[in-house]
């Protein structure tokens, strides 16, 4: 018989309590219920632009594959700097696959045109846009190229360190430290080249090709 008052009093005070404040409540509901179906809305509507900004940096990549045979040819000079310019009215303000998809193709066209500064400044712009994304380490790594072909050998190693401790998953990343290694030696920082070939023999055990250069380099360094 307590039981069953105590039950009564609990539940009367609950009915009172919303009695009272139904209005809050209701607000409350609502506000969640709006703020819901503003989530739902937000994610549809995300997911349409990219969708819609994939399809048009692929069909801009299109442009590319039919030009990219001609980009030697002076006659196709016009076409190209078109392309590239409509690319990068694109890609501004895209931080997204498909910006950084775009200053992937801008940068490939300039390393084709072994237009370093040029090629090496879009490559930093797609690791920058797809910083969430499997291209930037590869942008990362590329860009390292192009600093190396402009001979700046420290700042291709500041690129390729940030390839290297990427967290997405770069199949090159043993080139990439191999790399580190490599460019330190012709600097003399022979200390920092031995630390860069031991981590690719701690780091990718498994991968021979690698494992076995950076032992190669490791005996003529510590001879």
């Amino acid at each position: 018989m307590q039981n069953e008052n105590t039950q009564t009093t609990v539940t009367d005070k609950i009915n009172e309590f919303i009695k009272r404040n139904r209005t809050g409540i209701y607000i409350f509901l609502g506000a969640i219920v709006f703020l819901f179906t503003g989530l739902i809305v937000y994610l549809s509507l995300n997911s349409y632009f990219q969708r819609k900004a994939t399809a048009e940096v692929e069909e801009l990549n299109s442009k590319y594959i039919e030009l990219r045979l001609l980009l030697s040819d002076d006659h196709y000079n016009d076409d190209v700097d078109a392309l590239i310019k409509d690319l990068t009215t694109f890609a501004k303000g895209k931080t997204s696959y498909a910006g950084a998809r775009a200053w992937t193709i801008i940068a490939q066209i300039h390393s084709e045109k072994k237009e370093w500064p040029h090629a090496e400044e879009a490559w930093r712009n797609a690791a920058k846009a797809g910083v969430k994304t499997y291209l930037a380490p590869v942008a990362f790594f590329n860009a390292a190229v192009a600093a190396e072909n402009q001979g700046n050998p420290e700042d291709a190693i500041e690129l390729l360190e940030k390839c290297v401790s990427y967290k997405l998953d770069f199949p090159s990343a043993p080139r990439a430290q191999f790399s580190i290694g490599r460019l330190n030696e012709q600097l003399g920082n022979y200390s920092a080249a031995a630390e860069a070939y031991r981590a690719v023999l701690v780091n990718w055990p498994n991968i021979e090709i690698w494992v076995n250069l950076a032992q190669s380099r490791l005996a003529v360094i510590e001879e």
